[in-house]
């Protein structure tokens, strides 16, 4: 077995000596690609396989999920794909449906989606969904359940609600996969941000770089005393050996203490968050998986962006610049993961409103500590 790469970490080395075997011969740089925009703000995202032999990176991007509000969220996977694009078929629905959201509360509305996740993928629904979405090989097993197990049409608006089926799956736990994710949800100067795993958001403030999101990992203070009150081990930064993520959607084998509430458990699903005024000094901001992470700091992401911003035709243009960029010349170690980033750039308002708004915006010496804290370590 040939040693890993001298730039991987302690954390990349584990990673690289499990998925041995898990590397094409030559990497799949053909890119999904998107742009849109609204009235308040534009984005660009680019995803890209990469090196590995499957894409699990999932993401949405909705730049109007209501009337004043958009929703963007990246999505990584391990273990298959089935669990990351689930989240980005559903989480967004659901912060929509949530009762929080409809009284203005953001912030509960998005915890409670990330905790829905786990409870809808449970049961038939949750099995055939799963099935649905997952790899070519179950496909078909989930639309053919589908077919014979889904209610009638008459029936539909009640299973929504309810989000059950019967069938030979009803006992389903859930599934052993997982998926980190990192939501921003922008409503007119309130901005949210959403984080369980090792994804990332960060923000752009006069070109400085703030990190408004934290990775998830077990050695944090706070995560392995969690992991360890909840019967669980970590061996060479993994969760019971297996996991490199304290917190994740699905994994439900590490959510089994039947004593603990999901919060509470060896793995989690409940988010971070994050909440922040934005003013006019916010440029704008990046959601990625760990496939950029891995390879760039957060400060010098935002710097490639504002080096490219005016150079490029689009910000799908930048970000696929950007994924290129940190694209391993050869299998193994960093850069060698799938890579997903989304970017959000704030649009500036006309003269007449930007000098109104100045007389009303809070200088960073203002900032309450659950919004931006400083760039070295924003979370404490």
């Amino acid at each position: 077995m040939r040693p890993p790469p001298r730039r991987c970490r302690v954390d990349s080395f584990w990673r690289w000596r499990g998925l041995m075997g898990v590397y094409l011969s030559t990497p799949k740089t053909d890119k999904h690609s998107a742009d849109g925009e609204n009235d308040r703000l534009r984005y660009g995202l680019a995803s890209m396989q990469g090196w590995r032999t499957a894409m699990e990176d999932a993401h949405a991007a909705l730049t109007r999920l209501d009337d004043c509000t958009s929703f963007f969220g990246v999505y990584d996977g391990h273990g298959g794909k089935a669990v990351s694009k689930f989240c980005a078929k559903h989480l967004h629905l659901q912060v929509l449906k949530n009762e929080a959201y409809s009284s203005g509360d953001l912030a509960t509305s998005v915890l409670k989606s990330f905790f829905r996740m786990d409870e809808m993928m449970k049961g038939q629904r949750g099995w055939r969904e799963l099935a649905e979405v997952g790899d070519k090989g179950q496909k078909f097993a989930g639309m053919l359940e589908g077919m014979i197990w889904s209610p009638k049409h008459g029936d539909s608006d009640k299973l929504e609600d309810s989000w059950t089926e019967e069938g030979p799956h009803s006992n389903f736990p859930g599934p052993t996969s997982g998926s980190t994710a990192c939501v921003a949800i922008i409503r007119n100067d309130q901005l949210i941000v959403a984080n369980a795993g090792d994804s990332r958001c960060v923000i752009s403030r006069k070109g400085q770089a703030y990190d408004l999101s934290r990775d998830h990992k077990p050695e944090l203070d706070s995560e392995k005393e969690r992991i360890l009150n909840a019967g669980g081990f970590i061996v060479a930064g993994r969760v019971n050996g297996s996991l490199n993520l304290s917190r994740a959607i699905g994994d439900m084998e590490l959510k089994q203490n039947e004593l603990l509430p999901a919060d509470r458990q060896i793995v989690t699903a409940e988010p971070e968050l994050k909440t922040v005024t934005l003013s006019e000094d916010d440029e704008f901001i990046v959601l990625a998986c760990d496939g950029i992470w891995d390879c760039m700091s957060s400060q010098e992401v935002v710097d490639f962006i504002h080096k490219h911003l005016n150079t490029e035709g689009s910000l799908s243009a930048v970000c696929e610049k950007l994924l290129d960029c940190c694209l391993a010349p050869v299998s193994g170690g960093d850069g060698c993961d799938n890579m997903t980033m989304i970017l959000v750039q704030f649009k500036k308002p006309s003269k007449s409103a930007a000098t109104s708004s100045a007389n009303q915006s809070i200088s960073p010496e203002e900032m309450r500590p659950n919004e931006l804290d400083g760039p070295s370590d924003p979370l404490k």
